[in-house]
């Protein structure tokens, strides 16, 4: 067989959860809830789906690449974020299948063996694999009180530093860094470091004091904004993400990225879905319904758990998480074991929610 290269045999593959129709034949359950994932329970938007209806009806496109250059989209995004002064160049959007593949995108554009990254520990795990897929190297700064240590990450830069990943909300925790603490890190960013602030969860965010990072990339500095339609939009099946950062490394990244990367389908959903303002106001209506209960029902049990800002919870156990996973399991409920104590559970539905604390009160008998 032939040998991988050393520092993809290093690489710890994602694991991706079964099918549940597949949980539900092998444990010989019905009706399984997910809630391990962070999709949106209500799924997307009606506009979005009566567009792909009749696309797929009327049209005779599928045989046919897809528009490769997204222009229709990315004229969409340009025009939403362009708003109280903020203006947004098509040209200054990048997309990508799901906001994952631009973050293999930059750091094949913009790192080297030898040179080095910076991220938060725990957080979002696709940061190190693309940074390990490219032969490079990364340092992790543990999080303080579940928050990303902005300073002292700031503090770990060295001249073999290309990278900097910042999770706003930061997964598995939703916790987010405001707005002084971000200004203050930025000023010790030099140049020659892209910061790549990934906010897939950031239509969920309720506190007044998060970074309005559109403003630094307005200002010309050397930052990749990450979006996604697979949260909030309810998309995450169609595979479809974008990035926001200057022309220069626009056309940097473009240079790596596939040619058809983001295909026709995810296109004309994610440019409906925009238009959706109704069910975006649901989405974030329903999460917080849901958020409310959870800590209510966390709290009369004395449950820790750590207040979010996405549509997740970050629980803290006195016991094996795995243990529990598995219980949970055998009730017909998926959640995300994320450490050894550690469990992250999707905000679902208000029925979703109640079988989960249920079947949670009942595993840990109370």
């Amino acid at each position: 067989m032939i040998e991988p290269l050393e520092y993809v045999s290093r690489i710890r593959p994602y694991v991706p959860g079964k099918p549940i129709k597949e949980l539900e034949r092998e444990l010989r359950i019905k009706e399984c809830i997910k809630l391990a994932s962070n999709e949106n329970p209500l799924g997307p938007s009606r506009k979005a789906l009566e567009a792909l209806k009749n696309f797929l009806e009327t049209e005779n496109e599928i045989g046919r690449y897809p528009d490769g250059s997204g222009y229709y989209l990315k004229n969409a995004i340009s025009n939403k974020l362009s708003v109280n002064g903020v203006k947004v160049s098509p040209d200054e959007i990048i997309l990508g299948n799901g906001s994952n593949e631009l973050i293999d995108i930059a750091v094949r554009a913009f790192m080297g063996p030898g040179d080095e990254a910076i991220m938060a520990t725990p957080s979002f795990v696709v940061y190190s694999m693309a940074v390990q897929s490219a032969g490079c190297l990364y340092r992790e700064v543990p999080l303080v009180h579940h928050r990303h240590d902005l300073l002292e990450m700031a503090g770990a830069i060295n001249r073999k530093t290309k990278m900097i990943f910042v999770a706003n909300p930061n997964n598995p925790t939703g916790t987010i860094n405001k707005r002084p603490e971000f200004e203050k890190f930025m000023e010790r960013i030099p140049d020659g470091v892209l910061v790549v602030i990934d906010e897939a969860y950031y239509e969920y965010v309720m506190d007044t004091e998060y970074p309005d990072t559109l403003g630094y990339f307005m200002n010309g500095r050397d930052v990749l904004i990450l979006r996604t339609f697979s949260k909030a939009y309810g998309l995450a099946g169609l595979r479809i993400g974008y990035g926001i950062v200057r022309k220069e490394i626009a056309d940097e990244m473009h240079k790596i990225r596939e040619p058809f990367n983001t295909n026709t389908v995810a296109q004309l959903a994610a440019m409906y879905a925009l238009t959706d303002d109704e069910h975006l106001r649901n989405t974030i209506e329903i999460n917080e319904q849901g958020k409310q209960f959870l800590y209510k029902e966390f709290d009369s049990i004395g449950l820790k758990y750590v207040p979010t800002e996405a549509n997740f919870i970050y629980a803290l156990l006195d016991s094996d998480s795995k243990t529990l996973f598995n219980a949970l399991l055998q009730k017909g409920v998926i959640v995300r074991p994320t450490g050894p104590k550690e469990i992250r559970v999707t905000i679902g539905l208000p029925e979703e929610n109640k079988r989960f604390i249920e079947a949670l009160k009942t595993v840990l008998n109370i």
